[in-house]
């Protein structure tokens, strides 16, 4: 199959791009470095794509912002996967986001919407924290490094992208079975483990964010559910290999 990878170059999209290819599917990917702009459409063209796999994001904790580049973003993409005939529309989410439409999870809920109301035949993986979310979170205030109080159940990124061109063989299912890692964890004894393994100076202390978006993240309400498909892979070996 030609695949049309949107974000290919970040975390997980470039271990889709290696998996898809090395499963022999042709890899197009979907980037600004490639010349493509996802917001604007500019440079967008998937003429002779099966399947899109959207696993773009943007730097931000603003609800208004997140919501603007999802919506931006994913119009561009059915808009042309309309136009080209495109048959499938893989989007990546997080779980709980529908349940937290607090900052970046606000953009993640309204993808989620518009990819399942669109007219392209659609699946939605939604997946925990990826265990490089370990270090991203982090915010150094001279001597110590502060992260958010936050309940978790962190994945390989290398697992989702693997789940993800899976998927692509299976065709479209709407909302599949959420992903995530072996353990729930909690994100600063992470960060420390994360700190500790680089050799980085600085005391790595918890903070506890404030209103709905803080109580959700330290509440569990984005650990994932009975029914979700566990991986194997802690966060532990993960650091180790």
């Amino acid at each position: 199959m030609r695949i049309a990878v949107a974000g290919g170059t970040g975390v997980v999209g470039k271990h889709i791009v290696r998996v898809a290819t090395d499963a022999g599917h042709e890899v197009l990917v979907l980037s600004r470095t490639n010349g493509v702009d996802l917001e604007s459409g500019v440079g967008l063209n998937l003429a002779g794509v099966d399947v899109v796999v959207d696993v773009c994001g943007t730097s931000t904790t603003s609800a208004k912002r997140s919501r603007e580049f999802f919506e931006r973003t994913t119009s561009s993409l059915l808009r042309a996967e309309r136009e080209a005939g495109v048959g499938h529309h893989i989007a990546l989410s997080i779980v709980g986001a529908a349940g937290v439409p607090h900052g970046y999870y606000a953009g993640k809920a309204l993808q989620e919407r518009l990819v399942s109301s669109g007219e392209i035949p659609w699946t939605i993986l939604r997946a925990t924290q990826f265990f490089d979310f370990a270090h991203q979170v982090a915010t150094r205030m001279g001597p110590l490094v502060v992260v958010p109080a936050i309940r978790s159940q962190p994945v390989s990124a290398a697992d989702v992208a693997a789940r993800l061109v899976g998927l692509v063989a299976s065709g479209p299912v709407g909302n599949a079975r959420d992903l995530a890692g072996p353990r729930e964890e909690r994100m600063v004894e992470l960060t420390r483990a994360w700190w500790k393994k680089t050799g980085a100076p600085g005391r790595v202390v918890e903070f506890p964010l404030p209103g709905g978006f803080g109580r959700a993240l330290r509440d569990g309400a984005i650990l994932p559910g009975p029914d979700a498909q566990l991986t194997t892979q802690t966060f532990a070996e993960w650091l180790r290999s």
